[in-house]
C-alpha cells in the first residue's frame, strides 16, 4: 500500500516515469487495483484464521457479525473489475480513433508520388546528428556566433564592379547593321539569362541588330512567360544602346520570311558547345549577310568564355549585372520576401538596391540596421530528377532503389541504354568521387559544423525536395526556423506567379542574392552560379558564399561512426574556407560565376 501511494503521489506531482499515464489507464492499472483489493481481503481473512483456535466458539457469531462486510467486499471487488474493464475499453477505443485521425490528417494529396509519398524519416548519419544537436545546444548556452557570417579574406573587398564603365577604346557600334538576329532560348530562368547575354555578345561580334529574345515553352517548366514578363524591356534596350542595336520585333517586310526554308535557322546541332568567335564568323556571318536574318533556335551553352576579346567579355558582364532588371511586379514581391525575413524595411547593401530598385527604402543612417534579422539562403538541390539521374543511394533501402530505377526508366531512357554498355560504378564509389547530390541531412550537418546556431533563419530556395517530409526531418531538427516563399507570402501575393515557374524562380534569385549568407549544395547549378557571381560582383567583400566540396565532404562523412565533433567541425570549416579563397577568374571559367577579372571588375 505504501508503494502504491508513493507511485500515485509521483503521478500527481508529475513524476519522471514516461509510462505513468499508460499504467494508470491501461493494464498496469488493472493489476494494481486487483492486487490492492485482494491484499485487503487477505488481511481480513488472516485475522479471522488467527482467532479460530482461541475463539472457536464464537466463530458463528463473528461470521454473522461480519457477513455484511464480506458481502460488501466481494460486491465492491466485482464492481471495480467491471468498471476497470469498461475504462480500459473506452481508453483503447479513444486511442485507436486518435491514431487513425492522426494518420489520415498526415496523408499528402499526391501531386507527385516521387516527392510526397508517405515515408518514415530517412537518416544516414544518426550519430553525427546527435552530436550536432548537442553542439548547437552548447553554442546557444555559450552565446557563440559563427564566423561565417562574414567573408574570411579581406582581398574580396578590393574588387569593385565596373563593367558599365565607358571604354575609351570602344569606338561604338557601327552605323550599318549586317542583319537581324533572332534568339529562341530554352530552359528555365537562369539558362535563359545566360542565353540573353550570349546573344548580346554575338550580335556585337557580327555587327547585327538583336531582336528582343523569345523564350521557348517547355513541357518541363510549363511557363509561357516572355522577356517582358520577367525583365524590363525598355531599360534593357536603353542601357545597351551604345553597344548594339536592339528592337522589339523584326521589320514588317521580314515577318513573312520562312526562316527555315531560306537556310537561316541555326540549331544547337549546328554549333559546337563553347563555340569560339571564329566559329560564328565563319559559319553564321555568311548566312546573315546573304539572308539578312538568322534565327538561333535553342541557343544553349553555345559561346565559350575564352578566347574572347576584352570588349566582348565586358559586354557580357554589362548585360548580366546591369542591363537585366526584373520587372516591378517581381521587384515588389521580392522586397516583401526580404523585408519579412529580416523584419526590416531599409536596404542594407548595393545588392538590395540593384535587385529591388525603388521597392526597398534606403537606410538613413548606420543605426537603422540595429535590430534587423540576418538570414542564410540555401539552394538545396535534391529534386527527384537530379537524385535519380545521379544513380546514387541515399539510405532509403530497397524501396527507394526500386522507385528511382522506375523513374530513370521512364524519364531517362538514354541513360538506361548507356549504362548497359558502360563500366559499372557502384553508389559507394560515386559518393566518394563527389558525384552524389547532397541530402538535406548532409546540408544541415555542414551548417552545424560551421557553427550556425539552432535559431538561424534559413530561406530555402529550389524545387520540391525528393521524399520531402522523410528527408527534411533531420534538417528541421537542427534548424527549425526554415522558410520559403510559400510560407512568407500570402496566397493572394503569390497568386500572380502561380503558373509561371520562371517568375517564381526570380523570387528565389532575389532572396538568395540579397541574403547575408548564401549556401549551395551543387556549385554546378545555374542558379547557384549566377547568384554567387552576383554576390561577388556587387557584394563588396561582404556577401559570403558557402560551397562544399562534395568529394571532401564524402570523405569526412564516411567516418560517421568514429569521428569526434571537434574534428568534424575543423575539417568542415577548412573545406569551406578554402572554397572562399579570393581568386581571379581562371581561363575558360564562367564569367557569370567568377566575374573577378579586369574585363568585369576593377581592382
Amino acid at each position: 500500500m505504501k508503494d502504491y501511494q508513493t507511485r500515485y503521489q509521483d503521478i500527481l506531482l508529475g513524476g519522471s516515469d514516461p509510462a505513468t499515464w499508460r499504467r494508470m489507464t491501461g493494464s498496469d492499472y488493472r493489476w494494481n487495483s486487483k492486487t490492492l483489493l485482494l491484499h485487503g481481503l487477505k488481511s481480513d481473512c488472516s485475522k479471522y484464521s488467527a482467532g479460530k483456535g482461541l475463539h472457536g466458539g464464537k466463530r458463528n457469531l463473528w461470521f454473522r457479525k461480519h457477513m455484511r462486510s464480506i458481502a460488501f467486499m466481494f460486491g465492491l471487488m466485482g464492481f471495480l473489475f467491471l468498471l476497470d474493464s469498461l475504462l480500459v475499453s473506452i481508453f483503447d477505443y479513444t486511442f485507436l480513433q486518435h491514431s487513425t485521425t492522426h494518420e489520415n490528417s498526415s496523408e499528402f494529396q499526391d501531386r507527385d508520388a516521387y516527392v510526397y509519398r508517405k515515408q518514415s524519416p530517412v537518416q544516414m548519419y544518426d550519430r553525427l546528428l546527435n552530436l550536432a544537436a548537442s553542439a548547437l545546444v552548447e553554442k546557444e548556452f555559450k552565446q557563440e556566433t559563427s564566423n561565417f557570417w562574414e567573408e574570411p579574406y579581406q582581398q574580396a573587398s578590393l574588387w569593385k564592379p565596373c563593367a558599365d564603365r565607358k571604354d575609351t577604346r570602344n569606338l561604338g557600334k557601327s552605323e550599318k547593321s549586317n542583319g537581324y538576329i533572332l534568339v529562341s532560348a530554352n530552359g528555365g530562368l537562369n539558362q535563359q539569362r545566360v542565353a540573353i547575354c550570349n546573344a548580346v555578345v554575338v550580335a556585337s561580334l557580327l555587327n547585327a541588330t538583336l531582336v528582343i529574345p523569345r523564350f521557348l515553352y517547355s513541357n518541363v517548366w510549363k511557363d509561357p512567360s516572355q522577356f517582358g514578363d520577367i525583365y524590363q524591356e525598355e531599360y534593357f534596350m536603353k542601357f545597351l544602346r551604345d553597344e548594339i542595336n536592339i528592337v522589339i520585333e523584326l521589320p514588317s517586310q521580314m515577318k513573312s520570311l520562312d526562316i527555315e526554308a531560306i537556310g537561316s535557322l541555326i540549331t544547337d546541332a549546328d554549333l559546337v558547345k563553347e563555340a569560339k568567335p571564329i566559329d560564328y564568323i565563319t559559319s553564321v556571318l555568311p548566312i546573315l549577310l546573304r539572308n539578312g536574318v538568322v534565327h538561333f533556335l535553342g541557343f544553349g551553352n553555345r559561346l565559350g568564355f575564352d578566347p574572347l576579346p576584352s570588349k566582348l567579355q565586358r559586354l557580357r558582364c554589362k548585360c548580366n549585372f546591369h542591363a537585366l532588371k526584373f520587372v516591378p511586379k517581381i521587384q515588389e514581391v521580392g522586397s516583401l520576401l526580404v523585408r519579412r525575413i529580416r523584419n526590416y524595411d531599409a536596404a542594407r547593401s548595393v545588392l538590395d538596391t540593384q535587385l529591388l530598385g525603388k521597392f526597398i527604402q534606403k537606410a538613413e543612417d548606420q543605426d537603422a540596421n540595429r535590430g534587423s534579422s540576418k538570414y542564410l539562403a540555401l539552394h538545396l538541390r535534391f529534386e527527384v530528377d537530379m537524385v535519380a539521374y545521379s544513380q546514387c543511394e541515399f539510405g532509403g533501402g530497397e524501396s527507394e532503389k526500386k522507385e528511382l530505377q522506375e523513374y530513370r526508366e521512364i524519364h531517362f531512357p538514354l541513360l538506361i541504354e548507356r549504362l548497359k554498355t558502360s563500366k559499372v560504378v557502384t553508389p559507394v564509389e560515386l559518393r566518394m568521387l563527389g558525384k552524389c547530390p547532397l541530402t538535406p541531412e548532409e546540408a544541415a550537418l555542414v551548417l552545424a559544423g560551421l557553427g550556425f546556431k539552432h535559431g538561424t533563419y534559413i530561406y530555402l530556395a529550389g524545387s520540391q525536395i525528393y521524399g520531402e517530409n522523410s528527408r527534411m526531418v533531420s534538417f528541421t531538427r537542427l534548424y527549425p526556423n526554415l522558410v520559403t516563399k510559400e510560407t512568407l507570402l500570402t496566397p493572394s501575393e503569390l497568386a500572380p506567379f502561380r503558373n509561371f515557374t520562371s517568375q517564381l524562380a526570380a523570387l528565389d534569385f532575389i532572396a538568395c542574392a540579397t541574403a547575408d549568407v548564401f549556401a549551395m549544395t551543387d556549385s554546378g547549378s545555374q542558379l547557384s552560379s549566377l547568384v554567387s557571381g552576383f554576390r561577388t560582383y556587387f557584394g563588396g567583400g561582404h556577401a559570403p558564399t558557402l560551397r562544399p566540396n562534395k568529394k571532401r565532404l564524402a570523405a569526412i562523412l564516411s567516418q560517421n561512426s568514429s569521428i569526434g565533433w571537434n574534428s568534424f567541425e575543423d575539417r568542415i570549416k577548412k573545406m569551406i574556407q578554402e572554397g572562399q579563397r579570393v581568386h581571379t577568374r581562371g581561363y575558360g571559367r564562367s564569367i557569370y560565376r567568377q566575374p573577378r577579372c579586369l574585363a568585369c571588375m576593377c581592382e
